[in-house]
């Protein structure tokens, strides 16, 4: 019944921890976003709630397992007590010394093998749990391919199909028949009609209703809305597996508009990545993303809104040069984009999506792929001749952007003990050592007890009175044994009470140092510096804070009560045998030499597996997240890298249970023969049978604790890498708290914004991303950014927040050091409802949000309330529908300093005109900095910064 309830709340308890792990991913994942807007510490004290629910289960599982092994630690307890009390009370027989300490052992095997049953429950309970959860996702529907192969006549199409969201009733495309010849067709609509929903249909990741899909049987190439890169070089990203082909490399940077960028990078395209693209602007991500998808041999180019981050002269390069270049010769292209007055006169076919319907505006060829260069030939021609043998092909080893996990050497240090044993508190240490001392005493007391009773048979009354202590007391066995059954009862129910007390100190110990721990290493975690976050892979920080936490959470403590268990058996064994005969102590010191030999050349070894273990597991974790995340763009196409992480884990794995086995055999093959040669040695020892017999229990039990102590501490080594792990992030680089104290009104509408001779690197070895930068934005202005993409506006954006600092000069808000909001081009959306999105730390009535989500959302409404549930990331919305939230959260906060980063870049021109108005309306008085490359998004600034090459190049009034 125990082990029944113990498996409800272990499913509970798992449930806790998911919930958990989703809030850290997603506070990981948006922690710069969270720090923007000053939400931090509500996400925290929201996290160390879901992890205080998940203790509070672990508690209670814990305490179910103590009553397990409690009623397991009796009831062994007993079956002696029970053996001996029917062998002399019932039969009536003497128990001699050559009888009870040999039954003794094997009560004591009896009891060994007893107590590990609790273990292995609670083992299975686990493994029950475990793998009916991975049943549950493996029993999940796989997705359906709604695709028809086209015959030989057709081309990419849907006849009469109805399309609904995967798992769900609502229909989101309805009836459509549409057909996509070769060349380029352009989609549009207003936000939210459908337009990603219509590319989703045509890779077959919605599902078909009714109609069908037809598609030629070959892979797709697909250019996500919010550009998916790996944490690898440019280069690398492009290619994604495929054979490098110089000449088609080389088209492709060039159609892309790469070349440029890649010039600026001291590596060129062999420069690294951090997760997602960390180090590449908006703009350049887009490109990358879509070079990707041109390089590819795909027939059919599915690309939604790439143009969105990209300037206007960047745009309209990559429309002739990549959509109607040579490089899409022959090749179907769809296009999703805003910017249609771009392409429109080009496209092969336009495509209006409203709602659940599309249908074709116009048809035509009016330009063939190919012939679409034009005036961009001759230059970009020059330039990739220039520069191809200069940076492309560079074979200097470049500078990684994201460093080499750590990884310790040698033994665990004693710090890291003592960081753990702080943790859960000294005084509950104590209290524990003093039980399990008691615990021993009494386990050797039932040995001395069962020797005076096996010699008390055949003695007179009066050798008995003669003895000193308790046993003087006592009767002749023969006369009465129940006073000796009754001892022996009493000796083996405290053995049980003294188990049991130390079991629930051990809980209380973990539960104090697991909240401790996680606690102080999610406030370290939240208040390090941003570049820790650009060069740490979200996998890696997530191994330490749900991994390894785990590992701290589950038995390392008792590892650690079973060593002090141990150390405590082993000198008791060592002051029992020196007391009674001095010449087993030099057999055992000689025995403890052997062991100590053997698990010395264990150890380093297994140490560095276990760390090159636990190391090879973020890679997994990174790209299995990768995977989630990248899914569409890459779904067929990533299943090699994920099987080659995994075989480099398991290969560590392998290797590590390996040397465990090693470690064993020799263990085992010693501990027999020192049995063997301690019984041989006492026979030629010169003591009393009940001597004798007492020395050999110590005896043995020396072996077996010496044995297990090498084992145990050696466990405890391994587990103390997660240990190791985890206090590292206790010492990472904190952001600076400042020592300005700005007035409580602080920033003023009035306050003027000051670069002073600003220049910023986002490494020390990197080149500068903005250079010698003076400029004064003044208080209550609108501020226009413009320039190239990658000139360096969006870290221009960055530096105000103090997100990165200067490395020489400084920046000043109303005369103080700096902070603001800010909405970026990628607005973060957590999982919950729009409400808690507009809102997180509850600053604002329902009203006050009810307000602002009707202005942003117009006419159309959307369908949204504020009860509307948002997914993770916001993936329920198109990006366009996720810049709104964003723009809501900006006016609700109402704050003195507003940058918008392309906040309207994927919304269409009807809605961001709308947008402007309402935020020339909600905003006066506020200064506001615009960062844009579409014309109507900064139309109505006052002042204009012209950015190239991270340098001022122009600034100004706006002149009408």
């Amino acid at each position: 019944m125990t082990a029944r309830i113990l498996l409800g709340q272990e499913k509970k308890r798992r449930v806790a921890t998911d919930s958990k792990t989703h809030k850290i991913t997603q506070f990981v994942e948006s922690i710069r976003h969270l720090r923007w807007y000053g939400w931090q510490k509500a996400w925290l004290d929201r996290i160390l709630e879901k992890r205080q629910r998940e203790l509070n289960l672990r508690v209670v599982t814990g305490l179910l397992s103590i009553v397990i092994n409690f009623i397991n630690s009796l009831a062994s307890g007993m079956f002696p007590v029970a053996a001996f009390y029917a062998y002399t009370a019932l039969a009536g027989l003497p128990l001699r010394i050559n009888l009870a300490f040999p039954a003794l052992q094997l009560f004591t095997m009896l009891e060994t093998n007893m107590r590990d049953i609790p273990n292995l429950i609670t083992v299975l309970i686990n493994a029950s749990v475990a793998v009916g959860r991975i049943e549950d996702f493996m029993s999940e529907p796989n997705k359906k391919d709604p695709v028809r192969s086209a015959l030989p006549s057709e081309e990419l199409g849907l006849k009469n199909a109805t399309f609904a969201w995967p798992g769900s009733q609502h229909i989101v495309l309805l009836e459509i028949s549409l057909s996509f010849p070769v060349g380029l067709t352009v989609i549009r609509g207003r936000v939210g009609a459908g337009k990603t929903a219509l590319l989703q249909a045509l890779l077959g990741e919605l599902d078909l209703v009714n109609g069908s899909l037809v598609r030629p049987n070959q892979v797709v190439g697909f250019c996500a809305q919010s550009p998916w890169l790996q944490s690898m070089s440019i280069r690398e990203n492009i290619l994604f597996h495929t054979p490098y082909e110089e000449s088609r490399y080389k088209q492709v940077l060039d159609a892309c508009a790469l070349i440029p960028d890649l010039a600026g990078f001291k590596d060129g395209d062999l420069s690294n990545l951090g997760d997602n693209g960390v180090g590449l602007s908006g703009g350049q991500k887009a490109r990358v993303a879509l070079a990707r998808a041109v390089y590819s041999k795909a027939k059919i180019l599915l690309l939604d809104d790439p143009l969105s981050a990209l300037d206007h002269q960047t745009a309209d390069k990559i429309v002739h040069k990549c959509l109607l270049g040579p490089i899409t010769r022959d090749r179907i292209v769809v296009l999703v984009t805003h910017r249609t007055s771009l392409c429109e006169e080009y496209a092969s076919q336009i495509i209006e999506v409203s709602g659940p319907n599309a249908y074709t505006v116009r048809n035509g060829f009016p330009i063939t792929a190919g012939d679409g260069i034009g005036k961009y030939a001759e230059f970009d021609e020059q330039v990739v001749d220039s520069l191809a043998d200069e940076r492309l092909a560079n074979d200097v080893a470049p500078d990684n952007f994201i460093e080499d996990e750590h990884r310790a050497h040698g033994g665990v240090k004693a710090s890291v003990y003592w960081e753990y044993i702080k943790a859960g508190q000294l005084k509950w240490w104590v209290v524990l050592i003093c039980f399990v001392s008691i615990y021993r005493m009494i386990a050797v007391g039932e040995s001395w007890f069962l020797k005076q009773w096996a010699e008390a048979y055949g003695r007179t009354q009066q050798s008995i009175a003669s003895l000193s202590g308790f046993f003087r007391s006592l009767p002749s066995p023969e006369a009465n044994i129940r006073p000796w059954l009754l001892g022996f009862f009493l000796i083996a129910l405290a053995q049980s009470i003294m188990f049991l007390v130390s079991q629930a100190f051990m809980v209380v110990i973990v539960f104090c140092a697991g909240r401790q721990m996680f606690k102080r290493i999610m406030h370290r975690v939240s208040h390090s510096t941003f570049r820790f976050f650009d060069i740490t892979p979200v996998g890696r920080l997530m191994n330490r804070m749900t991994s390894d936490m785990n590992t701290i959470d589950g038995h390392i403590s008792f590892q650690l009560q079973n060593v002090a268990w141990l150390s405590i058996t082993w000198i008791s064994s060592i002051v029992v045998i020196a007391a009674v005969t001095p010449i087993f102590l030099v057999f055992s010191l000689a025995l403890t030499l052997a062991f100590v030999m053997i698990f010395l050349r264990f150890l380093p070894t297994s140490q560095s597996l276990r760390r090159l273990e636990m190391v090879s597991l973020s890679p997994l974790m990174s790209n299995f997240g990768a995977l989630v995340d990248g899914l569409t763009t890459v779904r067929e196409r990533f299943q090699d890298r994920v099987i080659a992480v995994t075989d480099a884990f398991q290969k560590m794995d392998h290797f590590y249970w390996s040397l465990q086995a090693w470690l064993m055999f020799r263990f085992d093959s010693l501990s027999a023969c020192s049995t063997f040669l301690l019984t041989l040695l006492s026979i030629y020892t010169n003591v009393s049978p009940g001597l004798t017999a007492f020395v050999l229990v110590a005896a043995s039990q020396f072996v077996t604790s010496t044995h297990s102590l090498c084992k145990q501490y050696g466990q405890l080594q391994m587990d103390f890498v997660s240990v190791e792990r985890v206090v590292e992030l206790l010492h990472l680089e904190q952001e600076p708290a400042g020592d300005i104290e700005p007035p409580a009104a602080w920033p003023t509408f009035s306050g003027d914004i000051v670069l002073e001779d600003v220049t910023i690197r986002y490494a020390p070895h990197f080149d500068p991303a903005l250079s010698d930068i003076s400029l004064t934005i003044k208080g209550g202005s609108n501020t226009a950014i413009v320039g190239r993409t990658g000139s360096g506006k969006s870290t221009l954006a960055l530096s105000l927040l103090a997100t990165i600092l200067p490395c020489k000069g400084r920046i000043l808000i109303d005369k103080v050091d700096i902070s603001k909001t800010f909405v970026a081009q990628d607005p973060v959306l957590f999982p919950g409802t729009i409400r808690q999105n507009l809102d997180p730390i509850s600053e604002h009535t329902d009203f006050e949000c009810e307000t602002v989500l009707a202005k942003i959302c117009g006419e159309h409404g959307y369908g949204w309330s504020l009860e509307t549930e948002i997914d993770t990331g916001g993936s329920n919305l198109s990006q366009g529908q996720r810049q709104l939230i964003g723009l809501a959260r900006a006016i609700l906060r109402r704050s003195a300093v507003i940058i918008l980063d392309e906040a309207t870049a994927s919304i269409d021109v009807e809605t961001a005109s709308r947008i402007q108005k309402i935020l020339r309306e909600e905003m006066s008085g506020r200064t506001i900095i615009t960062i844009a490359h579409r014309v109507e998004a900064v139309q109505h600034a006052d002042h204009f910064i012209v950015l190239g090459n991270g340098r001022v190049l122009e600034e100004g009034a706006v002149i009408r």
